[in-house]
């Protein structure tokens, strides 16, 4: 009798239950068995493994590596992918090769490559693929200057974290005063530049963002399959078009993607993000972590 397959996924994202049923499922019809680790208790993921553990806190890069290794050899992972600190664990691959744990993970270098969006932009952009105009600001007077440049072509503004995934810490910049306007409702993406200048003039060290123009619709993930040769085996894309979502084989976005993936060595999974920009599409975002749902970076979304 054959054994099942071990898998875990470190503090995967929710949506990611889906890609679980899809393991379960596999068309060589091998049992495999789901081993997922997450720091909310309450995450659908630890509800949908076969076992589950909650992950300690407060555990540094090189001690969540040790926290790892001993969860492969204690549980008898067979295939790990890692999001959490994917940076560390790449970088002691040998390790859980020893432990008998395959990463399903790009190697260390594809990581670095994209952990940083402005080398990121600058590598992307050396290939070929077109990226949006950028401007990486560490001050008021460098956001203010940046503004100013895009509202004179006619674009709106927003920034991001220039280390980060998803959505988190991107706004849209107004130049709307601050009122009740803004408290109503949920929550807006939208932050008067005032505000955002006298905070920044006020933070006793510097930030680290991305300024660049609001991107529009439609925009399409591009999830790609690469095997360890470098080769792409699998490409899709998933598009995403106000409340519209489907799916797209076209080349104009699996084109790019390939050639991103192929050339710097996104092994295994990953996700390559698009939009609009004038009339091309740009890169907006790579993603070396296996992600869920359709519009994984959905941020440049928001009522005007």
């Amino acid at each position: 009798m054959v054994s099942p397959v071990r898998v875990w996924l470190n503090r995967t994202y929710a949506e990611n239950v889906f890609f679980m049923d899809q393991l379960r499922r596999n068309p060589a019809d091998r049992a495999v068995e789901i081993h997922a680790t997450h720091g909310d208790p309450d995450s659908p993921v630890l509800a949908a493994a076969d076992t589950a553990d909650l992950e300690p806190e407060g555990l540094s890069a090189a001690g969540y590596v040790e926290f790892a290794l001993d969860q492969c050899a204690r549980r008898g992972i067979d295939v790990f992918v890692p999001r959490l600190h994917q940076t560390a664990i790449v970088a002691h691959r040998a390790e859980f090769e020893a432990a008998g744990t395959a990463l399903l993970a790009p190697p260390p270098e594809a990581v670095a490559v994209f952990q940083d969006k402005v080398i990121a932009y600058e590598a992307v952009r050396a290939i070929g693929v077109p990226v949006p105009p950028w401007w990486r600001v560490r001050t008021a007077d460098e956001l203010v200057a940046a503004v100013e440049e895009l509202e004179a072509h006619g674009h709106r503004a927003c920034f991001k974290p220039a280390s980060g995934a998803g959505g988190v810490g991107f706004r849209m910049v107004t130049r709307d005063p601050f009122s009740l306007t803004h408290l109503n409702g949920f929550p807006s993406p939208y932050v008067p530049l005032p505000l955002v200048v006298e905070a920044l003039r006020a933070a006793e060290e510097p930030v680290d963002w991305l300024v660049m123009p609001r991107l529009e619709e439609p925009e399409v993930s591009v999830d790609l399959l690469t095997g360890p040769d470098g080769r792409v085996r699998m490409a899709v894309g998933r598009t995403k078009n106000g409340r519209r979502r489907g799916f797209t084989l076209h080349e104009r976005w699996l084109g790019p993607a390939r050639r991103i993936a192929e050339t710097f060595g996104l092994h295994h999974l990953s996700n390559v993000q698009f939009r609009m920009y004038g009339d091309r599409p740009v890169l907006m975002d790579v993603n070396t972590r296996p992600a869920g749902g359709p519009g994984v970076d959905v941020h440049q979304d928001g009522p005007v």
